[in-house]
């Protein structure tokens, strides 16, 4: 985990509005449904350098309200079968936490050890709730950065 101070960046994709408490059940969880819609409809050319992202944002509360979800890509020329809801990631300081791995096992171990930094009532850092998002940097890498204050 290190802080870096990240620059505003677009990024368009599909959109939900879930919580935690409805991700841990797969009957009531958006997120792997909102991915799958996403991989049918959007065409992201990788090996041209387009990269996914899912951005956490417009947070009601904390760990516990609503939040909604883009399951996105940086480039804006991507081919879509629908019409993509545009997203700004807000310019800030982030704490950015990687991980090598099988995916999706990397991104829920991960997640895992950002509410575990951020339960810790000593953390150096305090959440935003700003804007958060998930890179994958490659198939088998993540970089999730969380806005902190």
């Amino acid at each position: 985990m290190k802080l870096v101070t990240i620059d505003k960046k677009r990024i368009s994709g599909l959109l939900a509005r879930t919580t935690n408490a409805k991700e841990m059940n797969p009957a009531t969880g958006k997120i792997g449904a909102l991915w799958k819609e996403f991989d049918e409809q959007v065409r992201v050319d990788y090996k041209n350098g387009n990269r996914v992202y899912a951005v956490y944002f417009d947070y009601e509360s904390d760990v516990t309200g609503e939040y909604s979800v883009l399951a996105g890509t940086d480039q804006l020329d991507a081919l879509a079968t629908t019409k993509l809801e545009t997203i700004t990631i807000q310019s800030g300081k982030y704490l950015q936490f990687t991980a090598k791995g099988d995916i999706p096992k990397i991104v829920l171990d991960t997640w895992a050890k950002v509410w575990e930094y951020f339960s810790k009532k000593d953390a150096e850092y305090e959440r935003a709730y700003t804007t958060d998002y998930e890179y994958y940097k490659s198939q088998n890498e993540i970089e999730i950065y969380i806005a902190v204050k």
